[in-house]
């Protein structure tokens, strides 16, 4: 009778957060936030500098920032997901 009431007991709990994991998704997330202010701002600088041997370089760069600010938003939002969802 008691392991019984005990099953039913555990069967009830509430999912909890995964803290850890939720921690790796937030900091994912900051580095998404600072790549989607350092991106655009390296494009500004190279649209207006269109004459100096730099222009190709920091204009690649600026998209790649881009590029990993995306891939870091969703790669974050999936991990805080995760955590709250215990998968």
């Amino acid at each position: 009778m008691f392991v019984q009431q005990l099953k039913i007991i555990k069967a009830m709990e509430t999912k909890r957060t995964n803290k850890d994991i939720l921690y790796k998704g937030v900091k994912k997330m900051g580095i998404s936030l600072a790549c989607m202010f350092l991106g655009p701002t390296l494009f500004y600088v190279a649209f207006a500098n269109d004459e100096k041997p730099l222009y190709i370089p920091i204009l690649i760069g600026a998209a790649i920032i881009c590029g990993l600010a995306i891939f870091f938003a969703f790669k974050g939002l999936k991990t805080i997901m995760d955590s709250l969802f215990n998968k």
